[in-house]
């Protein structure tokens, strides 16, 4: 498995400038980095896919080292198949830790080639979760100072459309 190239799984809905934060921080320290979104028929997202893909891409486009992809399989399928010996989780909180610790572990079973990075989050974006966003937008609130303006502004767009 390559070393030199990492993935960072989530389900990004919506992206918020803490995933931002740990992508752009990833990009610095892998010759290629795969943002990959999480396409899990089983979580309620806001936005599809495929939205959610634009508007990473978009966001990242400066990045010649990141790649966003959508994959509905298995993480470490994904890092099997793309040759990535890497997976990165970002943690916020020990809550975080515990969860993310057991995935790995899951990981490591499941592909002992692929090594899982935690990266702590800066702590400015501690509190930033994308549940409490989409929660704080349907009632109005200014989610500016924690999401993307791009994001903000297609928050806004989906939940009119929702209306």
């Amino acid at each position: 498995m390559n070393t030199k190239c990492a993935m960072l799984p989530g389900t990004f809905d919506p992206p918020t400038v803490g995933h931002m934060d740990i992508i752009e921080r990833c990009a610095l320290l892998y010759d290629k980095l795969y943002v990959v979104i999480a396409d899990n028929i089983n979580k309620s997202t806001l936005f599809t896919s495929r939205e959610r893909k634009a508007m990473l891409e978009e966001l990242l486009s400066r990045h010649k080292n990141i790649e966003v992809c959508i994959w509905s399989g298995l993480v470490v399928d994904f890092a099997k198949e793309h040759d990535t010996g890497v997976i990165v989780r970002g943690v916020r909180a020990m809550n975080d830790f515990g969860y993310e610790f057991e995935l790995a572990m899951t990981y490591k079973q499941m592909c002992p080639d692929v090594e899982v990075l935690f990266i702590p989050t800066d702590p400015k974006y501690f509190l930033i979760r994308s549940s409490s966003i989409k929660e704080m937008a349907v009632f109005g609130a200014d989610i500016s100072k924690m999401v993307p303006k791009l994001v903000g502004e297609k928050v806004k767009e989906k939940l009119k459309q929702l209306t």
